[in-house]
């Protein structure tokens, strides 16, 4: 999602459809789509592609522009576009491409997709690694979900070597680029390589990444936040490797951030022959070598960089507040009191701070970071509120918290499914009221007993009672009971509340 400087709030949804929500009238419609491949035809075999990431200009108000990355079905490429939202639409004609790369499709997974702005408007764009992570089938060996790097003709799609060990293709990156306003671009000073660098792409900042799935970019620093959702190994095995790992990391500066050759703090993969099921050496976090019949780049690549923050499905020694359990890690973004309204925006004991979710175990945390920007700590953020699957999290113009919330299912249309707008009220707290019935049906004259015991003030003030039920029928108590009787007959259902 994106919010716009008047907090209406465009949504993509990976099958082609771009939905608005109206601040003002509270609506929700479609003002866009975009015919994308988002299904294989291979069976058993899911498709992660679709409209993967929405984004508006830094000068949207003065010039609509809306940034989507999406994967158009005619052509096996995923593409950045610029789109015009005027009139409550998108501009399917205004579409000028700002640059796309071949993604290879009828497998699964991968595929990044976050946009991001910093503070000198340089965009930067995630991207999968488009990888498959599970063990091909009818094979003696296999990549048993650690660094998949089978570089067998013919075994393509398990070789995460060709894409995000690769200095000479964009996928498994971050990119870092300036869009020009005619929709071309250049590229900035300062990314991983220099332009002219034989086998290399110039738009890459940071390289080695799986599925960087939500990014974010500090406000006064540009230092880069991102959620590495990791492989799903479950134990250490010495002739493979460690166990798998979901990562936060912070790059205050272009670097390889090693899979698929190393994981989590450079936890390094053991070389391994997908022919003979021999294991090699590990490999060395300072002078990692991509060796890949696959690679059209660079052989000797940039010294890996450790995560920020990882976890793994068990507890976590390092960082135990995370949990365990199933894990998907996403960064948001970095608050600053003075860049939001003093009346809205959230108190200023978050000021500095890093907002990171996990769309698997529910949570949001805050990391609080030093005069460097390194890690100090971190703690829960509304530790009894119950997220429904957190899938995008952005702090408005209005310096409010905005969660989407994909809800329970997978591939499925949630119940559950939700945009929330976290308030931060800093007065008197609003009680929360709890109401239960004794009976709901029954013949004429017919009493009902309501009871709100379970209602609560956070402040402890006293609760006065207002019942509420039907045709005008209304009753104030200082008690959390009240009775009354229906005797007119109707073939209907009163409301009561």
């Amino acid at each position: 999602m994106t919010i716009l400087p008047n907090l209406d709030i465009l949504i993509a949804q990976r099958r082609g459809e771009i939905l608005f929500y109206n601040s003002a009238t509270k609506a929700l419609s479609q003002v866009g789509f975009l015919n994308v491949y988002h299904k294989t035809s291979v069976e058993g075999v899911n498709a992660e592609e679709g409209v993967l990431g929405i984004q508006a200009d830094p000068d949207y108000a003065k010039n609509h522009f809306v940034y989507v990355f999406y994967s158009p079905a005619d052509t096996s490429v995923n593409r950045l576009s610029r789109f015009k939202f005027e009139n409550n639409q998108l501009d399917m004609a205004s579409e000028k491409t700002i640059l796309q790369f071949y993604s290879q499709r009828q497998i699964c997974c991968h595929t990044g997709g976050s946009i991001a702005f910093g503070p000198d408007k340089l965009l930067y764009l995630s991207t999968g690694d488009n990888t498959t992570p599970f063990d091909e089938p009818n094979q003696p060996y296999t990549s048993k979900s650690f660094g998949p790097t089978d570089d067998r003709p013919g075994h393509l799609q398990y070789d995460g070597r060709r894409s995000a060990a690769n200095t000479n293709d964009l996928r498994g990156k971050i990119l870092r680029i300036r869009v020009k306003e005619d929709g071309s671009y250049e590229i900035p000073d300062g990314n991983l390589f220099k332009k002219g660098t034989p086998n290399t792409k110039p738009e890459i900042y940071v390289m080695g990444t799986r599925n960087p799935y939500r990014i974010s970019v500090d406000q006064k620093n540009s230092y880069l936040y991102w959620g590495e959702v990791g492989p799903d190994a479950s134990a250490d095995v010495p002739e493979r490797g460690p166990r798998g790992y979901d990562e936060i990391n912070q790059a205050k500066k272009p670097g390889n951030y090693g899979y698929p050759l190393f994981i989590a703090d450079n936890k390094p993969y053991r070389q391994f022959n997908y022919e003979t099921g021999e294991s090699g050496p590990a490999w060395d976090p300072a002078k990692p070598i991509n060796n890949s019949r696959n690679n059209t780049g660079l052989k000797e690549l940039p010294p890996a960089q450790k995560a920020f923050i990882w976890y793994p499905y068990g507890k976590s020694d390092e960082f135990p507040l995370v949990g365990a359990g199933g894990r998907n890690a996403e960064a948001g973004p970095v608050f600053y009191s003075d860049l939001y309204p003093k009346e809205t925006r959230l108190p200023d004991y978050y000021n500095g701070k890093l907002f990171i979710y996990d769309w698997i175990r529910n949570w949001i945390m805050v990391v609080t970071l030093d005069k460097d920007g390194n890690y100090s700590k971190m703690e829960r953020f509304m530790p009894s509120a119950k997220f429904h699957a957190p899938i995008d999290m952005e702090m408005g113009p209005d310096g409010r918290l905005y969660v989407l919330e994909y809800g329970s299912g997978w591939f499925s249309k949630n119940p559950d499914a939700g945009l929330v707008r976290i308030d931060y009220n800093g007065g008197n707290r609003a009680p929360v009221a709890k109401l239960s019935i004794d009976k709901i049906t029954g013949g004429l004259p017919f009493t009902v007993k309501a009871s709100a015991s379970g209602s609560r003030d956070a402040d402890g003030d006293p609760v006065t009672y207002v019942w509420n039920f039907g045709n005008g029928n209304k009753k104030e108590t200082k008690e959390p009971e009240a009775e009354f009787t229906y005797s007119q007959e109707v073939s209907t259902s009163y409301p009561s509340r």
